[in-house]
């Protein structure tokens, strides 16, 4: 997709209509944001077929003199086709508020709300804006479930709910007069939906082989040991160092080389294999996995071979000096990983304390879920960003105390 217009889903009273959506950019000194239509109307189509049929054949419309706008035409129809995060259900609002005040009933309004008032700010929706307006807790829902809570949560959350029984009728009758579907070219039409067919035989042929690559033997490659018994050598870059240890799920739950909370870690590969076949066979964890005696039975002749995967590969070291200067020196990818090691470690210790420090609802949860699961509606988390370094560092050393090294 073109970077800087995402296709997006709209669920109205007419039903879910696809249109496009250019987020807040920067032209000519000014900030910008626009949807696919003109002064009168926002284009939307129920098929995405019709969206492709109109852009690759419509050159009269807002979008037009958009910088990214030229590579639009050319997309593919799974490629106009909005992505899960970008669906945004306007009707089921009531249905939303009636449930609990949760991190997900809370995150997903927040989403529908933030987009419902960016159509308003653009195309001038008097209406949506006052009633947005007229409940403090719209403007809270980035912040999560904590303005929520207590007293004055609950009554923030009342008034909210209150708002919308009242006058979202009014929200979902504005969008709905603010939709057009044009006509579109019918030989455009015709293409674009051939791509459908195309697209739809394509996916059910590849749930019928499954993956494969045509221009490999890599069908005919045995899986790897680890792999078979699914236990999954890690390795973790702390400030003291490297070291390998080894984690598993059973049933889901993960379970690490270790005992009591304290995980046993180990310098290098070798050690690692040399301690299961002398002291390592008994007294952790892993016993519990059913494949556990093969591991030993390897370790014991000598032909253990422990190889870690970059995909369990978990470097700690910089996050906190990360963390403090903002989203923009965090990377993604570290950033996921290690706290998806901060949780599965406190879940298996019983300790609750990184999942909840973590959680989207908390400061330094929301600063992570920004990085790790962007979503170009939400609002950027404002610095200073310290109080999350420290906390994210007290997490790090729970955590580093944890390992009993050999």
């Amino acid at each position: 997709m073109a970077s800087d217009i995402v296709p997006i889903q709209l669920s109205l009273t007419e039903g879910d209509l696809v249109t496009l959506w250019a987020p807040r950019w920067r032209e000519d000194g000014e900030e910008w944001v626009a949807f696919l239509g003109d002064d009168d109307a926002l284009f939307a189509f129920p098929e995405v077929a019709q969206l492709a049929a109109f852009v690759r054949t419509v050159r009269e419309h807002d979008l037009v003199d958009h910088p990214a706008w030229s590579v639009v035409p050319d997309l593919s129809v799974p490629e106009l086709t909005p992505e899960d995060t970008q669906r945004y259900d306007v009707v089921g609002v009531p249905e939303i508020v009636a449930q609990d005040a949760d991190q997900w009933s809370i995150g997903e309004l927040q989403e529908v709300v933030e987009m419902v008032r960016s159509i308003a700010d653009v195309c001038e929706l008097d209406v949506v804006t006052e009633v947005l307006d007229s409940a403090p807790g719209f403007g809270l829902l980035q912040q999560g479930t904590l303005p929520f809570a207590g007293r004055e949560g609950r009554r923030l959350w009342t008034q909210l709910v209150d708002v919308v029984a009242q006058r979202w009728d009014d929200v979902i009758d504005a969008l709905d007069a603010l939709v057009d579907t044009p006509d579109v070219d019918a030989t455009a039409l015709a293409a674009a939906e051939k791509e459908v067919v195309a697209a739809d035989e394509l996916a059910r042929d590849a749930d019928v082989v499954g993956p494969a690559d045509d221009t490999d033997d890599t069908d005919d490659e045995p899986e790897g040991f680890w792999d078979e018994i699914g236990i999954d050598p890690i390795r973790i870059t702390t400030r003291d160092g490297e070291f390998v240890t080894l984690r598993c799920y059973l049933d889901d739950k993960p379970v690490f080389l270790g005992s009591g909370g304290q995980i046993d870690v180990f310098s290098s590969e070798r050690a690692l294999a040399r301690w299961i076949a002398d002291d390592g066979a008994e007294g952790h964890d892993l016993v519990t996995a059913s494949t556990w005696p093969e591991v030993v039975e390897r370790a014991a002749v000598g032909e253990l071979e422990v190889e870690v995967d970059e995909v369990n590969v978990y470097v700690l070291t910089g996050l906190s000096a990360d963390i403090a200067e903002g989203p923009i020196a965090l990377d993604r990818t570290q950033l996921d990983l290690a706290t998806e090691l901060l949780i599965d470690v406190g879940e298996w210790a019983g300790d609750d304390e990184p999942a909840e420090a973590l959680a989207d609802n908390q400061p330094l949860g929301w600063l992570v879920s920004f990085v790790v699961r962007p979503n170009p509606t939400r609002l950027a988390p404002s610095p200073p960003f310290n109080a999350e370094a420290a906390r994210f560092t007290e997490l790090l050393g729970d955590l580093q105390a944890r390992l009993r090294r050999h």
